[in-house]
C-alpha cells in the first residue's frame, strides 16, 4: 500500500520525525522509584532501535537479539495498546530472548514513529507486517497484542493468519451485543493535548487508561519516562490525539477474531475494567474450543503492568505449548 507523497501526510510525518529526532536525556529515562532485581534486569538487557517506513511513514521499533543466536531464527513481536509505544514491553520482551528474536512496534501515531492524515486497521496490519519483515522473525512468528493493539493483532492475523505461528489476545474486550447492551464500553477522552513546562510535572500526570490502582510504581515510572517528548515549548505525551479519535471503534473488529486464520488465545485479568468472565467466554465462542483462554489472577487490564511475572510465565506456558505441537503436526496448522 502506497501512501501519496506531499501534502498534509508529508507535513505531519515530518514534525513527527524531527519530534521524535531528538533524544530525551537519559538521566530523563532514569527510573528514581525502587525496583526489584528482575526488572533491573530486564531493561538493562541490549536491544535496538531501528525504523521502516510503511506507506510513507516511519515506523519506529525495538528489537532483542535471542541470546545466544541461532540460525533457524524464530521470533515474536509485541503490539502495544492506544496511545502506548513499545517500552511497554521493555521489561517483558528480554524474558524470551532464550528461545526467540524479539520485537516491540510503535505503532503509527505513536511512541517515536511518525503521523499519518489518516489511521486505519489496513495501514496497521501493514506496520505490523512490515515491523515482522525488517526485523527478521522468520517464518511463521508469533504476535502478542494488548487492548488496542490486540484488534490490530487480530486484524493481522484474519488476514495473513497463515503466515503466523500464533496470535495472543492480551485483554481485547469483544463483548457480546447483551453485554454491551448492559455495560456499553466508554470511549476513553482524547482531548487537546497539554503541553508541560518542564518533564517531571508531566510525568506527575502519567496514568493508565483506563484509570487504576497499581502495586508496582516502578513500572509505572518506567513506561512514563519514555512516554514523553520535547515539544517547542515544553513537553508532550508522544502519541497523535488523532490515532486514537473516534474512528477507530468502527472497525468490524468482532469478524477479524472470527476469522483468525492462526492458532490463537485470550489472556486477560481477572479485575479487568473491561474483560469480564462473560467478555471472555464469548470472545471463546469465536476463537473456537481449541483456543486457550487465561485469567491471570489479581491483574487489571493492563495485565503486564499489573502482574508482570505471572503475565510472563502465562505466555511461556502458551508458546511452548504451540511450538511442541507443530513439531507433532509438521509445519500445517490444526485447529486452535
Amino acid at each position: 500500500m502506497m501512501w501519496p507523497i506531499g501534502g498534509r501526510a508529508d507535513a505531519i510525518n515530518a514534525r513527527a520525525a524531527s519530534l521524535s529526532s531528538e533524544a530525551v536525556p537519559a538521566d530523563l529515562l532514569t527510573i528514581r522509584a525502587p525496583a526489584p532485581d528482575w526488572f533491573r534486569w530486564a531493561i538493562s538487557r541490549p536491544r535496538q532501535s531501528q525504523f521502516v517506513t510503511v506507506a510513507g511513514c516511519p515506523i519506529h521499533y525495538l528489537i532483542w537479539a535471542r541470546e545466544p543466536p541461532r540460525p533457524d531464527e524464530r521470533g515474536l513481536l509485541f503490539v502495544h495498546g492506544g496511545g502506548a509505544h513499545s517500552h511497554w514491553w521493555s521489561y517483558i520482551a528480554p524474558y524470551f530472548t532464550r528461545d526467540f528474536r524479539v520485537a516491540a512496534i510503535d505503532l503509527s501515531g505513536m511512541g517515536d514513529s511518525g503521523w499519518r492524515a489518516h489511521y486505519n486497521s489496513e495501514l496497521r496490519a501493514e506496520e505490523i507486517r512490515a515491523v515482522m519483515a525488517a526485523a527478521q522473525l522468520g517464518e511463521r512468528p508469533f504476535v502478542i497484542g494488548h487492548s488496542f493493539g490486540g484488534f490490530m493483532t487480530m486484524k493481522v492475523a484474519s488476514q495473513y493468519g497463515d503466515t503466523l505461528g500464533g496470535a495472543v489476545i492480551v485483554d481485547s474486550p469483544i463483548r457480546s451485543p447483551e453485554e454491551e447492551a448492559r455495560h456499553p464500553l466508554t470511549r476513553p477522552p482524547m482531548g487537546k493535548k497539554r503541553v508541560y513546562e518542564t518533564f517531571d510535572a508531566a510525568l506527575a500526570r502519567f496514568r493508565p487508561m483506563p484509570e487504576q490502582l497499581c502495586d508496582n510504581p516502578f513500572i509505572v515510572e518506567f513506561i512514563g519516562r519514555h512516554s514523553l517528548r520535547r515539544a517547542e515549548n515544553g513537553w508532550v505525551w508522544k502519541f497523535d490525539s488523532e490515532a486514537m479519535g473516534a474512528r477507530r471503534f468502527g472497525e468490524p473488529v468482532r469478524e477479524y477474531l472470527q476469522a483468525v486464520g492462526c492458532r490463537a488465545a485470550l489472556i486477560f485479568g481477572e479485575k479487568s475494567a473491561l474483560v469480564t468472565r462473560e467478555t471472555a467466554s464469548y470472545m471463546s465462542s469465536l476463537m473456537g474450543p481449541r483456543a486457550p483462554v487465561v485469567e491471570v489472577p489479581e491483574a487489571r487490564h493492563h495485565v503486564m503492568l499489573d502482574q508482570p511475572l505471572a503475565f510472563v510465565a502465562s505466555l511461556r506456558m502458551l508458546l511452548d505449548t504451540w511450538v511442541r505441537n507443530e513439531s507433532v503436526e509438521g509445519s500445517g496448522y490444526i485447529g486452535g
